[in-house]
């Protein structure tokens, strides 16, 4: 039976969404692991385990999705951690918006 778009979402999008915006904090914006994981909320092992592809196993590689990534990771570290979960939730609004949402954690 075919996933639908929520079930993908919480199983494969979240923590994929996740991963990407930690990935971003330390590789684009220059903060190392620790400092990632107060902003989070999360221990400096889930960080870790994002950077080496051990949670959020699906790589997002549409280049709309990854910006507007970047934008939440900048948002998030500026204006803390009140900011996640609206800015998730943002970022899941865009990716089931997408016609090919569908298919974009295969």
């Amino acid at each position: 039976m075919q996933q639908v778009t929520c079930e993908a979402m919480i199983w494969k999008g979240l923590p994929s969404i996740k991963k990407e915006i930690t990935k971003c904090m330390i590789n684009n914006f220059g903060l190392n692991q620790r400092e990632t994981a107060m902003i989070l909320g999360i221990t400096p092992a889930a960080v870790c385990q994002y950077m080496s592809n051990k949670r959020g196993k699906f790589e997002i590689t549409d280049k709309k999705i990854l910006i507007e990534i970047n934008i939440t990771a900048e948002k998030i570290i500026q204006e803390g951690e009140t900011v996640i979960i609206p800015e998730i939730c943002r970022i899941c609004k865009i990716i089931r918006s997408n016609s090919k949402s569908n298919y974009i954690f295969e």
